[in-house]
């Protein structure tokens, strides 16, 4: 069965730092971002906690190919995308509780 993905941006409560992930389960990822699941992970690090944007694809390598485009941008370019979708930079985790992923 093939399964979908995710591309997600996190930032910290200053939104100082951005972190561009991809999971094929965005509730469960941003959850254990929240809980600091892996203590010595870079989100944790910097308190990345707050999901400012996400895109979901039919296709997990879809996905991946997308995260690795954001990666390769500015941080300009990553606020603008930021912009597009949630221009008040909100915690968007609210929005996605109700996920089936």
């Amino acid at each position: 069965m093939e399964r979908g993905g995710y591309i997600y941006i996190l930032t910290n409560k200053n939104n100082t730092t951005l972190y561009t992930g991809v999971t094929s389960n965005l509730k469960q990822r941003i959850y254990e971002h929240k809980t600091k699941k892996d203590k010595n992970s870079f989100s944790a690090k910097y308190n990345l906690n707050k999901l400012v944007y996400f895109e979901g694809f039919n296709l997990i390598e879809e996905a991946i190919a997308r995260e690795k485009q954001i990666k390769a941008g500015s941080r300009s370019k990553k606020e603008i995308l930021i912009n597009s979708l949630n221009p008040e930079w909100n915690d968007l985790f609210d929005k996605i509780k109700d996920f089936d992923s």
